[in-house]
């Protein structure tokens, strides 16, 4: 006699998988928000030791 073993994964697809990535988007923006003010409260001097520049900011932040 065999035995048969099914494993199912949870699916995010509908409401819940659409809640899920509509969380995860506003996290992901809210992180980026976050580090572009840390980002900017640097001095020019600050961004230059950490290998960055001014402009840098909001293309690492996107």
């Amino acid at each position: 006699m065999a035995v048969l073993d099914t494993t199912r994964t949870a699916s995010h697809s509908g409401l819940f998988g659409g809640l899920f990535k509509l969380f995860g988007t506003v996290a992901a923006w809210n992180d980026a928000r976050v580090t572009r003010k840390a980002l900017s409260q640097l001095s020019d001097r600050e961004l230059d030791d950490i290998g960055l520049v001014r402009g840098d900011i909001d293309r690492i932040t996107f």
